[in-house]
């Protein structure tokens, strides 16, 4: 499967490295560019790319915003670039529904690889991200979801099998060790983690690893 990405980045030097790193990989294409956020929404809802990969700060309109419009109306999912670890766009993005980040200065295959997972539907780019993105919302109590808050009767729509996909989904578990864990095959895995955010109203892995954690499942 080909991965359709549209590549969100104001300065037009580290786009055109983007491109071009992107551009390498055989099951990777880049079918847009956009120098700003409200281009990026745009090109999302004309190309319905695969993907989005997004800068945080951009001009016109900011990446976080960007993502939020991208995602709600489920034009693609998102990945976001950004020049500091953890720092606050990241949490933004995150809260607004980006399936993951990236650092600027990643390598050209830590890129590749991380467009790869996020198409996969595995979002944040490696479980030691994801449990440090964990402790971080636990610690600083910032909520990433509305309208339900951490309100325990949100789980009695999950069956008691996504329960412990959502339980593993708080530790921080990629598809395949979840698959492991449960005895899964991976396919059974993703289709489990789509009604679990369905059913919970919820657009990304983490903040249903977030939400398990406040609810201690």
């Amino acid at each position: 499967m080909t991965v359709r990405v549209v590549v969100a980045e104001d300065q037009s030097a580290v786009r055109a490295g983007l491109v071009l790193i992107l551009g390498s990989a055989p099951d990777i294409e880049v079918v847009g560019e956009a120098a700003d956020g409200e281009r990026a929404v745009e090109l999302a809802r004309a190309l319905r790319p695969d993907l989005v990969l997004m800068d945080v700060q951009m001009p016109r309109m900011d990446g976080v915003t960007a993502t939020g419009i991208v995602v709600s109306e489920g034009l693609a999912d998102v990945l976001v670039l950004t020049t500091f670890d953890l720092d606050a766009y990241v949490f933004g993005a995150l809260r607004a529904g980006a399936s993951g980040f990236l650092l600027k200065n990643a390598e050209a295959r830590e890129l590749i690889e991380a467009v790869r997972t996020v198409a996969r539907g595995e979002g944040l780019i490696s479980p030691a991200v994801t449990r440090r993105l964990i402790a971080e919302f636990a610690a600083t109590g910032r909520a990433v979801r509305e309208p339900s808050g951490t309100d325990p009767s949100v789980l009695d729509a999950l069956t008691p099998r996504e329960r412990e996909v959502l339980s593993t989904l708080g530790q921080g578990l990629s598809n395949a060790e979840i698959a492991v864990r449960l005895d899964m095959a991976e396919a059974t895995v993703k289709t489990h983690v789509s009604k679990v955010l369905g059913k919970l109203e919820l657009r990304s892995r983490v903040q249903a690893a977030v939400l398990a954690q406040e609810l201690g499942v």
